[in-house]
């Protein structure tokens, strides 16, 4: 199946919270990104899970805590129970200490789904958990390459191979953004302005998507991918202003700080 995810699709996965849902009912997201070299990936995922509507938000990553605290303080540092975790925005695999990828591939092993992002995509082969992946198309090509799969060009049968590969949903970033599961099914989202091309919003974008997960544990992972992608979208058109006009220029916590209003739509 392919098709565009619209707003009507995005509505069937967002849902208001209820008078008996408290703050684990609510989705709690775990955040492992960021480092001392790129701080501010751990800043923005924490930030996106936050305004996509999530419960809880801890962080334990190796950015300086009192960075992600002082933006957002209700934000609890280290482990515990989470309903999602994001990974691997603002890291290198280059440097990456040996401690740190131990527990990247422990939380890899485990069953709770994990969003991979950039410098964590390449401890992704032999991964056990329900796995959503969000390469642009440079990491997508080298991912590809070190799985010995050919890039094509075509880019829905090359997220179809790496999906099937991989068997984790693909969603490959863009201004017509891919999502797959490991099946082929494949919707596109283009709920985006051409400004949301600025340093970071993956970084959003990748806290969406855990908040997405963990707020509906029942929901297949390709359709809470596409709803994030969407949201994220959304509130970038947003907070451009360029729903009839060209708009302006955005930087990635404007996106995020949209990010209500995006939601406010789909529960209108």
């Amino acid at each position: 199946m392919t098709k565009l995810w619209q707003a009507d699709d995005a509505a069937r996965i967002v849902r208001p919270p209820s008078i008996d849902d408290d703050k684990y009912r609510r989705g709690v997201v775990g955040v492992h990104t960021g480092s001392p070299a790129y701080p501010g990936a751990a800043v923005l995922g924490v930030e996106g899970a936050w305004r996509a509507g999530a419960g809880l938000v801890r962080y334990s990553g190796l950015a300086p805590a009192g960075l992600i605290l002082q933006r957002r303080p209700e934000t609890v540092i280290g482990s515990g129970r989470v309903g999602a975790w994001v990974i691997g925005s603002g890291t290198d695999r280059d440097t990456r200490t040996e401690s740190d990828t131990s527990e990247l591939r422990a939380l890899l092993s485990d069953s709770t789904p994990v969003v991979v992002d950039a410098g964590a995509l390449d401890l992704v082969p032999g991964a056990r958990a329900p796995l959503v992946l969000t390469p642009h198309a440079g990491e997508f090509s080298r991912l590809a390459a070190s799985l010995s799969l050919e890039v094509s060009g075509d880019r829905e049968a090359d997220s179809r191979a790496l999906a099937g590969r991989l068997q984790a949903v693909v969603l490959l970033k863009g201004h017509d953004t891919i999502v797959v599961d490991p099946s082929g099914d494949l919707v596109h989202v283009r709920a985006a302005t051409a400004w949301l091309a600025t340093a970071g919003a993956g970084d959003v974008l990748a806290g969406v998507i855990g908040a997405v997960i963990a707020q509906n544990p029942d929901a297949p992972l390709r359709d809470a991918a596409a709803t994030a992608a969407w949201l994220h979208g959304r509130a970038a058109t947003i907070a451009a202003h360029a729903d009839t006009g060209t708009g302006h220029p955005i930087v990635a916590l404007d996106v995020a700080q949209a990010l209500p209003a995006a939601v406010a739509e789909v529960l209108a």
